[in-house]
């Protein structure tokens, strides 16, 4: 059953520090009312943590829940360590009438801060490039060779097809389907004579096979020739001379590619010095102006396909050679299977350079298209490219060349193919292509 508490003797008054005796109410000497004084506080023993009773009383019992462990750097508190809770003495190291021991050490009074996480200070990473996927399988990804790491199908290069348009002119090349590579390079611009009236012109420049860098020559000799007509053009250069000056540029440029150590001739002794053709045309208002070295080629395409279509070049080649002499028709020259071969070039190795240019003044608008012989061996006559060439392709260039690059295609697609289309004339500034 319940008893009250009981009032406990006290040895001295707690106000005179006289002695007193058991129960007595008020001190003799003072007069100290010793009922006020409180009991002693009762002993609550010390929750178990352990999952045990305490020990002495014999039976164990399953705690609660799982005690986890207290964190390092929590603070000192009864029953955790540091000073037992009040009414109880450590002995041995263990807390008398509990399971808890005391005798971990002290607690320091201040903690280290944890040093800072190196990943949370480090600089945000740069988001990582999306990988390539093959183009054959679609899963794989493309190494840094160009080629599938899942099926193995090497990737289309950069210059396998090629488009264009700036202004009133627009260009296309493709690698056609049996070559592994696209030699041919081109340069298409638009720009302003001195007195104000347009002018468009177009290099197209295609690489000999048989030389050492075909790809990398006609991608100099097509940006020196393009980039020296847009600097001679507005200062006033005649179209025609501007032509001769853009071709002698862009001879230097490829034989500039043939400064090379005498080691890298060492090693490939059989190659030639890097070597290309060219062709280029500009058209002004009343002017059309084309030049050449080699075997690619400029046709002139009325719009009204009544009137007669006209090529104007003359191919650098031994065909072209045997019909000037006499000596073989043009269809049985081009019919040989020398027909091809070049007898200028742009290059180191060139016999002597000997730009061709020449200039007309067309009576009605048309279209000039300017190609590579990868082109033109599926329309050589100018007759046949008057029949592939579309009846809008002065207004819409950059149609007309996709439609006759997939003539060659079509045909096979045995070379390289490269095609520029400008109108005649050149239309003001702002009038491109629909």
């Amino acid at each position: 059953m319940s008893q009250m508490p009981r009032q406990a003797a006290l040895p001295k008054c707690p106000s005179c520090a006289e002695p007193v005796e058991p129960g007595d109410l008020f001190c003799g000497a003072c007069g100290y009312d010793l009922s006020v004084v409180p009991a002693p506080p009762q002993d609550h023993p010390t929750l178990p943590m352990t999952g045990t009773a305490a020990p002495g009383n014999g039976t164990e019992r399953p705690a609660p829940w799982p005690a986890d462990p207290a964190p390092e750097t929590d603070p000192p508190g009864p029953g955790a360590g540091g000073t037992p809770p009040h009414g109880h003495e450590p002995e041995d190291g263990q807390s008398a009438g509990s399971g808890v021991r005391f005798d971990r050490p002290a607690e320091p009074d201040e903690y280290p801060l944890q040093a800072p996480d190196p990943r949370l200070a480090a600089p945000a990473a740069a988001p990582a490039v999306a990988a390539r996927l093959c183009v054959a399988c679609r899963t794989g990804r493309v190494d840094d060779d160009g080629y599938c790491e899942n099926c193995g199908h090497a990737q289309p290069r950069e210059r396998d097809h090629l488009e264009r348009e700036t202004g009133p002119v627009a260009a296309v090349s493709d690698r056609g389907l049996r070559h592994h590579r696209n030699e041919d390079a081109f340069a298409v611009g638009h720009t302003t004579l001195p007195d104000g009236t347009p002018a468009a012109l177009a290099i197209v420049c295609d690489g000999v096979s048989s030389a050492t860098r075909p790809d990398a020559a006609s991608l100099a000799a097509s940006r020196a020739a393009g980039d020296t007509l847009l600097a001679a053009l507005p200062r006033g250069t005649h179209p025609q001379a501007a032509m001769h000056e853009a071709i002698v540029a862009a001879a230097h440029a490829v034989n500039a590619l043939a400064d090379e150590p005498a080691t890298a001739r060492e090693h490939a002794p059989h190659q030639n010095a890097p070597a290309c053709t060219i062709v280029g045309a500009v058209v002004t208002s009343g002017l059309l102006v084309v030049g050449w070295v080699g075997d690619s080629r400029v046709y002139w395409v009325p719009t009204d396909r009544t009137a007669p279509s006209a090529r104007l070049t003359e191919d650098d080649s031994w065909a072209a050679q045997m019909v000037a002499a006499g000596l073989m028709s043009e269809a049985e020259a081009y019919a040989d299977e020398r027909a091809h071969a070049i007898t200028g070039w742009l290059g180191a190795d060139a016999y002597e350079l000997e730009p061709h240019t020449a200039c007309f003044q067309p009576d009605r608008p048309g279209a000039v298209v300017v190609c590579t012989d990868g082109l033109w061996n599926y329309a050589e006559t100018a007759e046949e490219m008057s029949e592939v060439v579309p009846p809008d392709a002065a207004a819409r260039p950059l149609h007309g060349a996709r439609v006759l690059v997939g003539h060659a295609l079509d045909g096979g697609g045995h070379d390289n193919v490269t095609v520029a289309v400008l109108p005649f004339p050149a239309p003001s500034q702002g009038a491109g292509s629909a």
